[in-house]
């Protein structure tokens, strides 16, 4: 029997990279899977129609996390879709290198109501739409949070906040049967770094990574959405407030 069988899962920002990655593994374990995103209408429509076609259950549902409204409507679709949620993954988040010269209020508050905001109003609006037995949340931080690169301070800085959410929340949901855990990438080649510039091609900064990290290479959304797949399983019973690391050793 898959892990997932009969489980119901919302990945936000799930059109394409890391999320479609959790999207399709969560599916292929057996969980019916909401693929949220917010303007990549056609990268969810491919990743809900990659499931189906591989007999999975998915449906693809608009929704910009940082707005209130948008994620109340956003959970209920979800719940009309396929029911009371088992699993939600907070994987939506923006962000844009700059060093301190160039920061801007706005870019900051982009990044932060994305980053933090989201998860928090995703997180609460859940919890009405939870079974009784509980369930998982995963929230997709960034290894920046702790490795700290030159010009990601508003990026960083978000995913850090995000962190120490995640443990307090584990704490607080605890009564519910709800564990709450985060999974952080480190360098991982997906289209959104690939369309940034940072990884790719070998570049220059690729080989750097690539050079301290013990296990030798890049990561790929997969590697993570394995992960994720562990977090949402009967199989991490124990496991809450844990921030993990999941960089191959790059630290």
């Amino acid at each position: 029997m898959s892990q997932l069988s009969g489980r119901v899962a919302l990945v936000t920002g799930a059109s394409k990279g890391i999320g479609a990655a959790i999207a399709k593994r969560l599916a292929s374990d057996g969980a019916a899977v909401a693929v949220n995103f917010r303007a990549d209408r056609t990268g969810a429509e491919a990743v809900v129609k990659e499931i189906v076609e591989a007999d999975g259950r998915a449906v693809a549902i608009q929704g910009d996390v940082s707005r209130s409204d948008d994620v109340e409507r956003l959970m209920k679709e979800v719940a009309d879709s396929f029911g009371p949620l088992d699993t939600v993954v907070n994987n939506a988040g923006v962000y844009r290198p700059m060093r301190i010269e160039e920061f801007t209020e706005d870019e900051f508050h982009r990044e932060f109501n994305t980053n933090v905001l989201g998860p928090l109003a995703v997180i609460r609006a859940s919890l009405d739409y939870f079974g009784a037995a509980g369930g998982s949340i995963i929230n997709i931080g960034s290894g920046a949070s702790q490795m700290c690169p030159p010009g990601y301070a508003i990026y960083a800085g978000s995913k850090s906040a995000l962190d120490a959410a995640t443990r307090v929340l584990a704490k607080e949901l605890a009564p519910r049967g709800i564990r709450v855990n985060s999974v952080n990438p480190g360098a991982t080649l997906s289209e959104g770094t690939k369309s940034a510039g940072l990884y790719g091609a070998g570049s220059e900064f690729e080989q750097q990574l690539v050079a301290l990290t013990p296990l030798g290479r890049i990561g790929t959304p997969l590697d993570i959405a394995k992960v994720v797949a562990f977090l949402a399983s009967d199989d991490s019973g124990w496991v809450t407030g844990e921030v993990i690391l999941a960089s191959g050793g790059l630290r």
